[in-house]
C-alpha cells in the first residue's frame, strides 16, 4: 500500500472530513468556514490543496466515485456465488449493509445530482461519467450471469442496467422524503420481477 507524505495525508484528511458534511448539507449548504473549522486546517491551506470550493468539489465527487466501485468490487469478489446472487447483493446493500450503513442513505449521487449539474459544469461530468461507468459495470455482471445461467436471456443488459440504476435512484430520492424504506424494498421487488425468466 502507497503511503502518504504529509501534504498528500492532510488532502485526505479534508476531503474525508468534508464528505459527512457534504451528504447532510449538500455542496451548497455547506461553507467554506464550517469545511475549514471540521477539519482543522486554515484557510491558506485548503487553497493549497484546492484552487476553489468548486475543485474541492471535484476531488470529492472523484473521490466518492473510486471509492464506490472500491465497494462494489468487494461486494462481487464472491465469485462462487451467482451472477445474479451478487447483483442482489448490491441492492440489499441499498437497503442495509451492515459495515457501511445504508448505500442509498449514503450516496453523494441521490443528494448533489441536481444540486451540482446547475452549478458547475465540471462536478456534473464527473458525476455522470460515474453513474455510467456504473451502469456499464453492471450491464457486464449481467451478461455475465446470463452466460451461466442465473440472468435470463431475453433481456438487454445495458438497458436492464440502465433501468435498474434509474429505479434505485429514484427509490432513494422518495426514501429520503418518507424517512422509510418502503421504496427500497419496492425497488427490491421489482428489481426481481426485472429479472425472472419468461414463463413458457
Amino acid at each position: 500500500m502507497k503511503r502518504l507524505n504529509k501534504s498528500e495525508t492532510t488532502r485526505q484528511h479534508i476531503l474525508d472530513t468534508s464528505f459527512e458534511l457534504v451528504l447532510h448539507k449538500g455542496f451548497v449548504g455547506v461553507g467554506l468556514q464550517e469545511i475549514l473549522k471540521a477539519c482543522d486546517v486554515p484557510k491558506g491551506s485548503f487553497y493549497h490543496y484546492f484552487a476553489s470550493k468548486e475543485a474541492f468539489g471535484c476531488a470529492l465527487l472523484e473521490q466518492y466515485m473510486a471509492d464506490y466501485k472500491v465497494r462494489m468490487e468487494q461486494l462481487w469478489q464472491h465469485t462462487e456465488q451467482s451472477a445474479h446472487a451478487r447483483l442482489m447483493a448490491l441492492w440489499q446493500a441499498w437497503i442495509d449493509d451492515p459495515v457501511n450503513g445504508s448505500w442509498a442513505e449514503n450516496c453523494l449521487i441521490v443528494k448533489l445530482a441536481a444540486e451540482v449539474s446547475d452549478l458547475s459544469e465540471d462536478m456534473r461530468q464527473i458525476l455522470n461519467d460515474g453513474v455510467q461507468k456504473l451502469t456499464q459495470r453492471l450491464a457486464l455482471l449481467l451478461k455475465e450471469g446470463q452466460q451461466e445461467g442465473s440472468i435470463p436471456k431475453h433481456i438487454e443488459p445495458l438497458k436492464t442496467a440502465q433501468v435498474m440504476y434509474q429505479l434505485w435512484i429514484g427509490a432513494a430520492l422518495l426514501t429520503k422524503l418518507s424517512q422509510d424504506k418502503t421504496h427500497l424494498h419496492l425497488a427490491l421487488e421489482t428489481t426481481q420481477q426485472l429479472l425472472k425468466p419468461i414463463e413458457e
